[in-house]
């Protein structure tokens, strides 16, 4: 599913929200980030037609949307094509994050860490070893 940069940040506060009205998504955004409320109500319209958003229930005027798919499913489909630009390397993909300054040495070495930490808690298989 491709959706905008716009269209994203929607859906990112459905998420966090739950079911919704246009002007409850609206309200919720912050003062910098305000746009008519035209504006979030085609966004929305246009999540549905894309399959992201679903109509709940109406009340009064308000149409209540919720979200169509997963927050995770969703990420791991943006990586997913992300990767294949570079070819499924991840190599190329962190070479090119380092190169453009996205990431830096220090945070690759956070994540070896952290990566570290989640194999040898797995590898323990949670059994309460002494």
């Amino acid at each position: 599913m491709r959706l905008s940069r716009a269209e994203t940040r929607i859906l990112q506060q459905f998420w966090k929200l739950g079911t919704s009205s246009v002007r409850e998504i609206l309200d919720s955004l912050p003062a910098d980030e305000r746009v008519a409320y035209t504006t979030v109500q085609t966004l929305v319209y246009r999540l549905e037609q894309k399959g992201a958003l679903r109509k709940v229930k109406k009340i009064g005027n308000a149409q209540l949307f919720a979200p169509a798919i997963d927050q995770g499913d969703y990420q791991v489909g943006l990586v997913r094509d992300l990767l294949d630009l570079f070819g499924g390397s991840a190599r190329l993909l962190v070479s090119n994050l380092l190169e453009s300054g996205a990431i830096t040495l220090k945070d690759l070495k956070a994540l070896q860490e952290a990566a570290a930490l989640s194999r040898n808690s797995r590898g323990r298989g949670g059994k309460g070893h002494a």
